[in-house]
């Protein structure tokens, strides 16, 4: 406790670039995971291997992953930016997935039958009932690439993880105790948010 009274401005330092890291991890995610997504609901034949390479790659270590990707990307933000999306693909594609399979077929038959086009019934009807189960999604991921995000500061891209682990290789505890914390927080946080937003969009949704 006493590192947090004494350091409380590298405490937030490291907050916002953990921060500033998983909201990069997450946007680029879910850039990437929309459509493939949508196209593993469209195609049967797809969404079975798809998802399985996935769930293999959200299976493997996370440190064996930096461990991989060092070699080809060096330290640094690069590196850890690459494994945290790799890692969101499987919640992220899934969750996708899962709430466009849950749309009402009535609701697609009752667009086709006011001539809209496939393309405006995924952004029209399917999108807007499928963002409660998306948003789902989006939290777990964002709550699983804040921890995994900690592994950051070992291979110097910051985060919160910096603290952790100088607190590790020079037996602080107090340090360890602060970065543990403010990436608890962190998580705890993005949870409540993301939750209420999944709260409002299912409101909306019925």
């Amino acid at each position: 406790m006493s590192y947090v009274l004494k350091h409380p401005g590298e405490i937030a330092w490291r907050f916002a670039q953990h921060l500033e890291i998983t909201a990069i991890a997450l946007a680029i995610a879910l850039a990437i995971a929309l459509p493939l997504g949508v196209a593993a609901a469209r195609n049967e034949r797809l969404r079975g291997p798809l998802l399985g390479v996935l769930g293999v790659i959200y299976t493997l270590p996370s440190l064996a992953v930096f461990a991989l990707l060092i070699p080809a990307f060096g330290l640094g933000l690069v590196t850890t930016e690459i494994a945290l999306v790799a890692y969101a693909q499987m919640i992220l594609v899934r969750s996708i997935v899962a709430g466009l399979l849950g749309v009402p077929p009535a609701l697609r038959e009752a667009a086709r039958g006011l001539g809209m086009s496939a393309r405006q019934t995924l952004y029209r009807v399917e999108f807007p009932q499928a963002l409660p189960v998306i948003l789902g999604g989006v939290r777990l991921a964002a709550v699983a690439t804040i921890s995994i995000a900690t592994l950051a500061g070992k291979i110097d891209a910051g985060g919160l993880g910096t603290l952790l682990f100088a607190g590790l290789d020079n037996d602080d505890p107090n340090r360890i105790f602060a970065g543990s914390a403010a990436a608890a927080i962190l998580a705890i946080g993005a949870d409540l948010v993301l939750r209420s937003f999944e709260r409002y969009a299912r409101m909306r949704a019925t």
